[in-house]
C-alpha cells in the first residue's frame, strides 16, 4: 500500500485554484478510481496517464488506485492534469520519491506515447500557485516562457514523462528524438483554439501597423481619436458609408503605448486562456484588438459557454480596443450588456457552472451610419429611407449605453482636396503616439499616488472637489446641466476630456476652451470658439 500527493491548477475563468492531487494504492482488484468532481475530458485521463506510464518505462501498479482531487467542491476539467495524476501514482508505486513531489505544482497534459503536450491557461495558473506560496512548477517545455513570466518561481519545462522522472530521481536526463526539420509540430495543436479568437489579438507594432497618415483629411475624427488614445475615453464615429471610420479605428491600437508589466500579465493571461496567444510570444506587449462581427452574441461579447464560462471579447480586448463596426446592427440586448464594464473595468458571467469575474478594462470604438441606406443628411445623398426608419435605426444604440460614451463624432465624407491634393498626407502614428504617451505620463504623475492612471477613471466627485478647473470655466457645461441637455454622468465625463485636453496642451488644468471643446467633443455642437491645437504641426 502507498500514499502519495502533489499539486495542480484548476482555472475558474482566468483565476486559478491550487488543487491537490492525492494517489491511494490498497490491495484488491485492479482498479483505477478518480474522484473531485471532475469533468468528462479530465475523467479521461484515467487510460492517458495510465498508456504514458506504461510507455516510459515505469510499472503500472496492479491494485486499487484511487486518486483524489481536492478541494473536491470546485469545478475541474481540461487535459492540464495529467502529469499531476501521473507523479502522483509513480510516487505512490514508490517509482518516485514521494516527498520530491509533494511541494511541486505540476501541469500538463500526457499524450499515450508519454509527451507531455502544452496547455492554455499557464500564465494564471503558475500566478495562482505563486500567490499560494508554491515556488518550484513543472510544465510543458512549450510553454516554459509562459510560466518564467511569474517572478520568485522556479520553472522546470520537460518533453516527456521519462524526462521528469529522471530528473527527480537524480538519473540521466534522456533525449527526445526531435522531429524532422520542416514537419509540422502537432504539440502546437493545444495552445491555439479555432474559432476562439476571429478578429482578436495582439495589435501589430507602430512599425508594422497601418498607418495614421493614410487617413486623408478627417481633422475633427484625427483629434478625437488622439484624445480618446491620450485619456482612454470611448469613442462614437457617426458618418456615411466610406468616409474612413473603419480607418481610424484600425490605427487606434498604434497610437497606444505599450503595455506596462503588469498590464501584459494581465492579457497575456486572458489570451493564453482563451487560446489565442500565438506560440513563441509568451507576453503580450502591445495593446490587443478585438472587432467582432455585428452578428455576435451576448455571451461571445461579454464570456459564456457551456459550464464555466469563458473570456468574451470585452475580455480579449482588455487594455486594448474593442471595435464594434456597424453597431446599430448588434443585438440591442448584447450592447447594453456592455454597461457594466464600460463602467467597473470587469465583467461578472453568471452560468449554471459557476460564476466568473473577468477582467474588461477596455477602450470602446463604435462605428455608425445615420441610416440604413448611410447616406442620410448629406447634400444630393438621395437617402430613400422613410423618417420613422431612420429614427428606428438611430435608436438601436440606447441613451444608456450613449450616456457611458466620452466623445462622438461626425464624420464627414472626404473632399477631394484631402484626397487628391499635395501635402494631403497627415500626422504619422509615430508623432500622434508621442503626445499620447507625453499627456499619459503628465496624467500619471498627477495621479500617482491614487489608484486611477487615466482621467477616463477618476471618479467625477473627485474631479470636482480635489482637481479644480480655471474659475468660470465650467459656466457652459452647467447651464447644460440645468437645461437637461447633460447628465450628471455627462458632466463628469466632459471633466474627464477636458483634463485631457489640458494634458495634450501640456497644461497646469484645464480652461474655458478645454472645456467648450470637450463639450463639443461629447455633444457635436459647436460652442462659438476655435478649437485649441492638441500639437504643433498639425493639419
Amino acid at each position: 500500500m502507498g500514499f502519495a500527493r502533489t499539486c495542480s491548477v484548476a482555472l475558474v475563468g482566468v483565476e486559478g485554484v491550487v488543487v491537490e492531487v492525492q494517489a491511494d494504492l490498497e490491495r484488491g482488484v485492479a482498479a483505477f478510481t478518480l474522484v473531485g468532481l471532475p469533468d468528462k475530458s479530465l475523467v479521461e485521463s484515467r487510460d492517458r496517464v495510465r498508456a504514458a506510464v506504461v510507455n516510459s518505462g515505469a510499472e503500472w501498479p496492479q491494485m486499487k488506485l484511487t486518486v483524489g482531487l481536492s478541494p473536491a467542491s470546485v469545478p475541474k476539467g481540461g487535459s492540464g492534469f495529467d502529469l499531476a495524476v501521473a507523479g502522483a501514482v509513480l510516487a505512490a508505486s514508490e517509482r518516485l520519491d514521494p516527498a520530491a513531489i509533494a511541494d511541486l505544482v505540476l501541469i500538463g497534459e500526457l499524450g499515450l506515447d508519454g509527451r507531455v503536450r502544452p496547455v492554455r491557461g499557464v500564465l494564471p495558473a503558475v500566478l495562482a500557485a505563486a500567490e499560494a506560496g508554491y515556488r518550484q512548477v513543472v510544465v510543458p517545455e512549450r510553454t516554459a516562457g509562459e510560466a518564467a513570466l511569474v517572478p520568485g518561481v522556479s520553472v522546470l519545462g520537460v518533453r516527456s514523462l521519462r524526462q521528469l522522472i529522471a530528473v527527480l530521481n537524480d538519473e540521466p536526463v534522456p533525449e527526445e528524438e526531435p522531429l524532422p526539420e520542416g514537419s509540422p509540430d502537432p504539440m502546437l495543436a493545444g495552445l491555439l483554439v479555432p474559432g476562439a479568437g476571429v478578429g482578436t489579438g495582439p495589435a501589430a507594432s507602430p512599425a508594422d501597423g497601418p498607418d495614421l497618415a493614410d487617413v486623408a483629411g478627417q481633422h475633427t475624427a484625427r483629434r478625437a481619436l488622439e484624445v480618446a488614445a491620450a485619456g482612454g475615453h470611448h469613442l462614437l464615429l457617426q458618418g456615411p458609408p466610406g468616409a474612413g471610420k473603419t480607418m481610424l479605428a484600425e490605427r487606434l491600437p498604434g497610437v497606444l503605448p505599450p503595455l506596462t508589466r503588469q498590464e501584459s500579465l494581465e492579457v497575456t493571461a486572458v489570451h493564453s486562456v482563451a487560446g489565442i496567444l500565438p506560440p513563441g510570444q509568451p507576453l503580450v506587449r502591445a495593446a490587443p484588438y478585438c472587432a467582432p462581427h455585428h452578428s455576435a452574441t451576448m455571451p461571445s461579447l461579454v464570456g459564456g459557454g457551456n459550464g464555466l464560462p469563458r473570456p468574451g471579447a470585452v475580455s480579449l480586448a482588455h487594455r486594448g480596443v474593442l471595435f464594434l463596426d456597424e453597431c446599430p446592427e448588434f443585438a440591442g440586448k448584447a450592447l447594453d450588456a456592455l454597461r457594466q464594464p464600460l463602467e467597473s473595468g470587469h465583467v461578472v458571467v453568471a452560468r449554471s457552472g459557476g460564476v466568473v469575474r473577468l477582467p474588461a478594462r477596455f477602450l470602446l470604438v463604435l462605428a455608425a451610419n445615420p441610416c440604413p441606406c448611410g447616406r442620410h443628411g448629406l447634400p444630393g445623398g438621395g437617402c430613400e429611407c422613410p423618417p420613422a426608419a431612420v429614427r428606428r435605426y438611430q435608436a438601436r444604440l440606447s441613451g444608456p449605453l450613449l450616456d457611458r460614451v466620452d466623445l462622438r463624432v461626425r464624420v464627414e465624407p472626404v473632399h477631394r482636396a484631402d484626397l487628391m491634393g499635395p501635402g494631403r498626407g497627415g500626422e504619422s502614428t509615430a508623432a500622434v503616439a508621442a503626445r499620447v504617451l507625453a499627456a499619459r505620463e503628465r496624467a500619471a504623475a498627477r495621479l500617482r499616488d491614487t489608484p486611477w492612471n487615466l482621467n477616463s477613471e477618476v471618479p467625477g466627485h473627485e474631479l470636482r472637489t480635489r482637481w479644480s478647473v480655471d474659475p468660470g470655466a465650467l459656466a457652459t457645461a452647467e447651464r447644460d446641466l440645468e437645461r437637461g441637455l447633460l447628465t450628471a454622468r455627462g458632466l463628469d465625463r466632459v471633466l474627464r476630456v477636458a483634463w485631457t485636453l489640458a494634458d495634450l496642451a501640456d497644461r497646469d488644468r484645464p480652461d474655458a476652451a478645454d472645456l467648450r471643446l470637450a463639450l463639443e467633443l461629447r455633444t457635436g455642437v459647436a460652442r462659438g470658439a476655435p478649437a485649441p491645437a492638441l500639437g504643433r504641426g498639425r493639419p
